[in-house]
């Protein structure tokens, strides 16, 4: 029996995230930094001869298994899923599959790397291998956008999706009519280097549910001190990317930080006590600046420090940031790939 692998790598969002929701792009296009980062979302799909589908999701503690037909009912349990199954199905094989596909994540669901949609990315990618389905970058990353903001009604941007499958540092612009532009930076090798030797990436050990967040940013759009906002976080990203591509690490920690001011004037809820208590321990620690990657609410913070500083930072929020820890990670250039045992 044939056995297919694929991996996706999550993200960072360095500037422009909310941009990219159709609220707002759709009228005013929106512009999103963002850079592929050594944590994974990993997918096997192996083959049956039974009749039966079955998908497997230890680290969400789920497991499901199915008589194979042609569309499986959505009913509560790893829908998502289903859903990419049933829509593959629909567009691509024109007939029911036996096989079981088991997934895993290097990092928490709901930790603000974009993990549900490169899971969707990392399954299609398995499938695209596995059935030889002719899908190029572009073809993939909208698909995996239409069938978790459309067709499972997921509250959220585009960006996951694209930073998934193509990986490496973007800038990316959205438009109305779900048109998308991914401009790969050439950023030069020291700059990255030195760009890891000062962001401190830590998990809060807040999970929390995007779309939730997401949703109540959308409610906000309608004008007001939220919309400039948002106007101010989309040119963030055009400035972040001149800083970036120049090695101005000062520039790129103060538009760091002043994205996330701006994200919470957008919306009350992208921050909490204890978020703002951890980004005040790294402030006491040295930080130069930082921001939650994702929604917000919880789930990953990034700090910029002064290397010399970063062994303290580290220790600090180690021990004084509430049960969370550092991760240890590296910018990747590589986007989802997919083999064949």
């Amino acid at each position: 029996m044939k056995i297919v692998r694929s991996q996706a790598p999550l993200r960072l969002g360095l500037a422009g995230g909310g941009t990219d929701i159709d609220l707002y792009c759709e009228k005013y296009g929106g512009y999103v930094l963002n850079a592929t980062i050594s944590m994974y979302i990993r997918c096997t799909i192996k083959e049956r001869d039974d009749g039966k589908i079955v998908f497997d999701s230890p680290d969400t503690n789920c497991l499901v298994e199915y008589e194979s037909a042609e569309s499986l009912a959505l009913d509560g349990m790893l829908d998502l899923y289903k859903c990419i199954y049933n829509r593959l199905v629909r567009d691509f094989i024109k007939k029911p599959l036996s096989f079981s596909l088991h997934t895993y994540s290097d990092a928490p669901s709901g930790s603000g790397l974009g993990g549900s949609s490169t899971l969707v990315v990392a399954i299609i990618a398995a499938f695209v291998e596995w059935l030889h389905l002719p899908l190029g970058e572009y073809d993939v990353a909208k698909l995996a956008f239409e069938i978790e903001r459309e067709e499972m009604g997921i509250v959220g941007g585009a960006q996951d999706q694209y930073a998934a499958t193509f990986g490496g540092f973007n800038f990316m612009e959205f438009y109305g009519d779900k048109r998308v532009i991914v401009n790969p930076l050439r950023v030069k090798n020291w700059i990255v280097s030195e760009l890891e030797s000062q962001v401190v990436l830590y998990f809060t050990n807040i999970t929390r549910e995007a779309k939730d967040i997401e949703s109540h940013k959308k409610g906000k759009l309608q004008g007001g001190k939220s919309l400039e906002a948002m106007h101010q976080i989309k040119q963030d990203a055009s400035d972040m990317k001149e800083a970036l591509l120049k090695g101005d690490f000062k520039n790129i920690a103060r538009i760091l930080g002043k994205s996330w001011e701006s994200k919470k004037v957008i919306s009350e809820i992208v921050s909490n006590d204890e978020v703002d208590r951890i980004y005040r321990l790294a402030m006491d620690s040295g930080a130069y600046s930082g921001k939650i990657s994702g929604a917000g609410a919880g789930g990953f913070m990034f700090f910029m420090v002064d290397p010399i500083r970063k062994y303290n930072l580290v220790k600090k929020l180690n021990t004084e940031g509430g049960g969370g820890y550092v991760a240890e990670f590296n910018f990747v250039k590589e986007g989802v790939k997919s083999w064949t045992i």
